[in-house]
């Protein structure tokens, strides 16, 4: 029967399987042999494998879980038997590795498999270790069980080895955030200030204080991260940086985490970093106003304004708030973009009055008119709010102006005065008012066919008087048209020209007896026949 000796050592070590009597080492593994396994080439090779641990990083950072990757070398060695087949005796197969860390560590993996180690092919396993924020600096031995199978002589044997690796807890700056103030609201940015302390045993140099986002809905400095340089920072000593932190629109109000880190230079000028930093954002609602009071004074073909209440319903002030129409219907013209009604705190209300013009295309009923609220933010910066409509009634075309004539009736072959009563329909000063008369055969205008009023207020009456004049072909108890147009300056200073206005005129007989034309004509055609005839008017 075959005897097995492990060897193991302090630190980082070698295990070695000797068959005989050299093993000058003692045994702390187990060994499992069962007989008649492998072929008879197997079973004349004699060797174990020899498993090495090595960190090619064994700092630690306290505050947080440090990923430790481990690294197993296989330097076994082969003491008899045909080398072509080495790797059979010297391969260690299965290997398993289990690890405890001392003291104030923990190890948060747990026992973890990477496969068979040959000697050509080193396998890695992370370990995660936990650092709390308070240990102290130094050294810390990581204890670690080694579990694999390998085959020698023909027989398969299972080990189970410890070993130790050095790891260290360095004297490093270290940082913690320790205090958060942001401005930052939802829809629009902010400045995040954040309070960073060295809670380490060393000077940082050079320090470059990075925080990031991996949102898609935060952005930090206009992008994913912004880093801001602090030259130097003692142990025990806080400094402060800020960023520009933006929120997009229509989020809910709730912590949004920012991941951070500090790369700096240690007292012998080495680059060192600390991340896992870590702050949460919590930002204010998203500033909104409100619409009240809205009334139309909007007709179709005229000038009018639309009048309403804005108010900002926070969590902000607003400043230089200027209220806009923002649609796009033709008929819809604004006279001015915008009305300015000043600085608005939370819950305050202003009045505003603006412009419109309505087309005379337009149809009249209730319009929804898309409607914005432009103004500046804490640090000055224009923001827009857009959610808005104002819903007005546009009333139908009316006459701009009312036209009467006072006396509309005019002897036949007669000539006068008209007296024309002109009413200002307008919702503005119409200035410079001249009316022009138009007439057709029978109806002619005299030597005055216009009139003038230097101004008409809104609902304000003139008379305003001009000549007209029948031929003889009027007939006495006929009805004929007389047209008016009227031009005007608006309140802008625009010439504006009216519709056409027509006003009936009736034609009476002349009041000085003559004799009508078809009488006359009678008595020319008689005279003409040498015949005499008289004819006397019926009184």
């Amino acid at each position: 029967m075959s005897v097995l000796l492990l060897t193991s050592g302090v630190g980082v070590g070698a295990v070695g399987a000797a068959m005989g009597g050299d093993s000058t080492a003692s045994t702390t593994g187990t060994a499992a042999v069962s007989g008649g396994i492998g072929s008879a080439q197997t079973s004349n090779v004699g060797g174990s494998p020899d498993l090495d641990v090595y960190a090619s990083n064994p700092n630690l950072v306290p505050g947080q879980t440090n990923q430790v990757e481990l690294t197993i070398a296989n330097d076994g060695n082969l003491r008899f038997g045909d080398p072509s087949v080495a790797e059979t005796a010297l391969t260690a197969r299965n290997v398993r590795v289990d690890a405890e860390a001392p003291g104030a560590l923990s190890v948060e993996s747990g026992e973890t498999a990477i496969g068979g180690v040959t000697t050509t092919t080193p396998r890695s396993v992370p370990v995660s270790i936990n650092v709390p924020n308070n240990v102290d600096p130094g050294t810390y031995t990581l204890d670690l069980d080694i579990t694999y199978s390998y085959i020698s002589s023909g027989e398969d044997r299972t080990v189970t080895v410890s070993r130790q690796i050095d790891l260290r807890v360095r004297d490093d700056a270290r940082f913690q955030v320790v205090d958060v103030e942001s401005n930052t609201q939802i829809g629009d940015s902010g400045t995040v200030e954040a309070t960073i302390e060295n809670v380490g045993s060393e000077t940082a140099h050079n320090a470059d204080v990075t925080f990031s986002t991996q949102s898609n809905s935060v952005s930090v400095s206009g992008g994913q991260s912004g880093t801001v340089r602090v030259a130097e920072v003692d142990p025990g000593e806080t400094a402060t940086v800020a960023y520009d932190v933006g929120v997009a629109s229509d989020l809910p109000v709730q912590q949004y985490t920012l991941s951070g880190s500090v790369a700096f230079e240690d007292p012998d000028g080495i680059s060192r970093t600390d991340s896992g930093l870590s702050l949460g954002v919590l930002p204010r609602a998203e500033q909104t106003f409100a619409l009240t009071n809205v009334e139309s004074q909007l007709r179709v073909a005229e000038d009018g304004d639309l009048i309403g209440t804005i108010r900002n319903d926070g969590p902000v002030p607003a400043r230089s708030v200027v209220v806009q129409y923002t649609g796009s219907d033709p008929s819809v013209i604004p006279a001015e973009q915008s009305t300015a009604v000043g600085t608005l705190a939370p819950g305050e209300s202003a009045n505003f009055s603006l412009p419109i013009s309505i087309s005379g295309e337009a149809e009249a009923g209730l319009r929804s008119l898309d409607m914005a609220v432009q103004y500046r933010n804490d640090e000055s910066e224009l923001r827009a709010f857009e959610d808005i409509v104002a819903n007005a009634e546009v009333a139908p075309e009316r006459d701009r102006f009312d036209v009467t004539i006072e006396n509309r009736t005019i002897q036949s072959g007669g000539t006068r005065t008209v007296d024309v009563a002109v009413t200002n329909n307008l919702n503005e000063t119409a200035s410079d008012v001249e009316a022009r008369l138009f007439a057709d055969d029978p109806l002619d205008t005299g030597d005055t066919d216009t009139g003038y009023v230097q101004s008409l207020e809104p609902g304000e009456t003139t008379t305003m008087t001009l000549e007209l004049t029948t031929t003889g072909s009027a007939t006495p108890g006929s009805t004929y048209p007389i047209s008016l147009d009227f031009r005007y300056d608006d309140a802008d200073g625009d010439s504006q020209l009216t519709d056409t206005f027509r006003v009936p005129i009736d034609v009476v007989e002349s009041e000085d007896g003559g004799l009508p034309l078809p009488v006359i004509i009678v008595a020319l055609l008689v005279v003409g026949t040498g015949g005499l005839v008289v004819y006397r008017r019926r009184q």
